[in-house]
């Protein structure tokens, strides 16, 4: 089955060109990215492993192509090829927000939304939790990162919590996390030996993840969500702080809900990111203290928060076996 990337240039597009060179059923027959060149030449690691050319982006030469295009673009840059390419009968995988929010909530967040008929349609992509929606889908709102570690955190415990006082997360993540072009908050000057909170409470991620838990507890939770920079490239933990409505086992809980998901792990002691990093799993623990839980998990927020989670939506997309060429070696030390 022919895919293609739009706007292949960064982390999570050289991260899905890895994974797609190992797919038994996917093959790459398009790639662009805001100017001609070669992928060889943008990702030198790829020299006589995968050469090919890259265009500049055409959702019309992409539809002659492919499938199945995804698009690793900035929100607003990538509705535009989203709502062409579905026009020409090409399935889309968007790693942007652009479809991930409700239409007040994405234009409070971003920005005016120029296709809300293609939102309405568009599916939550995140497999535990939508997995049926998923298969026959068309167009799917690959999650944020902060977003996917946090509800898979907390999705098993909405029953359990005190729905009044909500949920308090801290999130950390790698630098990898702000894309390749560096900042004067993202340099090395700034990130080495440091540590530090940004945009907190205010975040964009934070109504995605309370819009995408009070969905599936069919209330509203209060959320209160901080993100934190460490200076390590890549991984991503998450600490979810709640009060709860009744006692409970915690671990006996999240292996109920995750019963037979391959790609979740339930362990008992703190989550770790070296033992996700370079995989697709998210490994989860929680701990009780009288009425108060903490919930912890870890990803890798370039590959479970990012480019293997939308090979999943992919595979499922396109009939295959979900766990086609997902990741499960970290790499250690």
């Amino acid at each position: 089955m022919n895919v293609g990337i739009i706007g292949v240039s960064g982390y999570t597009g050289f991260e899905l060109i890895k994974l797609l060179l190992n797919h038994p059923k996917f093959k790459i027959n398009y790639l662009a990215a805001s100017a001609e060149s070669r992928v060889e030449e943008i990702f030198p690691s790829l020299n006589s492993i995968f050469e090919f050319d890259v265009k500049v982006a055409d959702a019309k030469e992409a539809a002659k192509k492919c499938e199945l295009v995804f698009l690793a673009l900035p929100h607003q840059e990538a509705m535009k090829y989203a709502k062409e390419l579905l026009s020409l009968g090409v399935k889309v995988v968007d790693f942007s927000a652009d479809y991930r929010l409700s239409q007040a909530l994405y234009e409070k967040n971003y920005c005016e939304h120029l296709d809300p008929k293609n939102l309405e349609n568009a599916v939550y992509g995140l497999v535990e939790l939508n997995r049926d929606k998923i298969r026959s889908a068309n167009l799917i709102a690959n999650p944020g990162c902060y977003p996917t570690a946090s509800i898979l955190a907390i999705a098993a415990f909405l029953p359990h919590i005190d729905r009044d006082f909500g949920v308090i997360i801290d999130a950390k993540s790698g630098v990898s996390g702000a894309g390749k072009k560096a900042s004067t908050t993202t340099h090395f000057v700034s990130v080495n030996e440091n540590a530090n909170a940004y945009n907190p409470i205010k975040h964009r991620h934070s109504d995605e993840i309370k819009e995408q838990i009070s969905l599936l507890a069919s209330t509203q939770i209060p959320t209160l969500f901080v993100p934190h920079l460490l200076p390590i490239t890549r991984g991503m933990l998450v600490s979810v702080y709640a009060k709860l409505n009744s006692q409970i086992e915690p671990l006996e809980i999240l292996r109920k809900f995750y019963k037979n998901e391959k790609f979740i792990r339930i362990i008992n002691k703190p989550a770790n990111i070296k033992d996700v990093a370079g995989t697709h799993f998210c490994d989860i623990t929680a701990y009780v203290s009288e009425d108060k839980i903490f919930i912890n998990s870890a990803i890798d927020n370039l590959l479970r928060g990012a480019s293997s989670q939308a090979l999943a939506n992919a595979n499922l997309m396109s009939g295959f076996e979900e766990s086609l060429a997902l990741p499960t070696l970290t790499v250690m030390p």
